[in-house]
């Protein structure tokens, strides 16, 4: 196989960047299967990684990009013969194993799912990483008893990427989905995604009572930190909050009393460990009951590998919106 182009992480004198060089399958991580990547998305994970303002990567040089979509090339493995359409999200994949910001990727056959049918790998790569924490979300949800008539369904961080999922999945399932945004200018965006109401992040006031009046059926929390807190106060009884992300901080001030008084769960949601079983069951929900109605408002930029250090300095500084697909080897 002729040299190929990545997007490999690199740490000297404790700085840590990237940039797009030529490498052999011989320079990946080991692995039964190899892909030919047709695209790739960006995640919060992956612009902590690229950029080292998160310890994701530890050892280094390494390949980023958390999830991929392509074609089997090669598989020892049985279950995959090549030209099998595929996707590979989470696990150790562009964190401590190469990843997806590559034309061509390695990666052990257990972590490799058949793409669904009725899905094209450009919608695998929109929806990603992104799209399928909203599915393992709703699907917590459900186990947990969340349903619309417990009250207005809470979404924080709604202008990233699964903010905009959950607001397009949550509003076709019949949620009444409140919006929240730091971002005024974002607010036909995310009405024209289904939220019913939008609420302005900078005018929450997060200094209160041990217990507030409660206002939400349920959250999905992109943020942690004081937004999470604050969530845990203000759900109604019985009500979940679907704890996802940490772009507001890894700290957690609450009490007992709304667990105690209200019943309130906090469910922990962990994409990348998630069981091979649930994951394939859950990218079948996204191509069935789960699938995105407006993917395509919610990808607003399609990219090249060497576009990426641009995408990752505007995802930290919050000048995203919306999904972000990496074009490797697109379909014709």
């Amino acid at each position: 196989m002729d040299k190929f182009r990545a997007f490999r992480v690199h740490r000297e004198n404790n700085k840590v960047f990237g940039r797009v060089e030529n490498l052999n399958i011989s320079d990946l991580s080991k692995g039964e299967v190899v892909i030919k990547a047709s695209y790739s998305s960006v995640n919060y994970k992956d612009a902590l990684a690229s950029t080292g303002a998160g310890k994701i990567i530890r050892n280094f040089p390494r390949v980023s990009g958390i999830n991929v979509s392509g074609y089997v090339v090669s598989s020892s493995d049985k279950r995959f013969k090549e030209g099998d359409p595929v996707i590979v999200t989470g696990y150790e994949f562009g964190v401590n194993h190469d990843g997806g910001y590559a034309e061509y990727v390695r990666v052990p056959s257990d972590w490799v799912v058949a793409l669904p049918k009725g899905m094209s790998l450009f919608n695998a790569m929109a929806i990603g990483t992104a799209g399928f924490t909203v599915a393992l979300c709703v699907q917590r949800l459900e186990e947990n008893n969340q349903l619309p008539e417990l009250g207005k369904f809470i979404i924080t961080g709604a202008s990233g990427g699964v903010g905009n999922f959950a607001i397009d999945i949550m509003s076709a399932l019949g949620y009444q989905v409140v919006a929240v945004t730091g971002k005024p200018d974002r607010h036909q965006s995310l009405i024209d995604l289904g939220a019913d109401h939008l609420l302005d992040r900078n005018t929450i006031d997060l200094k209160g009572a041990s217990l507030e009046k409660g206002q939400w059926g349920g959250a999905i929390d992109n943020l942690g930190g004081e937004i999470l807190s604050w969530l845990t106060k203000t759900v109604n009884v019985g009500g979940n909050i679907a704890s996802v992300g940490l772009a507001g901080g890894t700290e957690l001030n609450t009490t007992v009393m709304p667990f105690i008084l209200r019943g309130v769960s906090i469910l922990g949601i962990n994409a990348p460990a998630c069981s091979m079983k649930l994951r394939t069951r859950l990218w079948e929900r996204l191509v069935n009951d789960l699938a995105p109605k407006k993917i395509d408002m919610i990808v607003t930029n399609v990219v090249q590998l060497e576009d990426l250090p641009d995408v990752f300095k505007n995802m930290l500084a919050g000048k995203t919106f919306g999904r972000t697909v990496v074009s490797i080897n697109p379909e014709k």
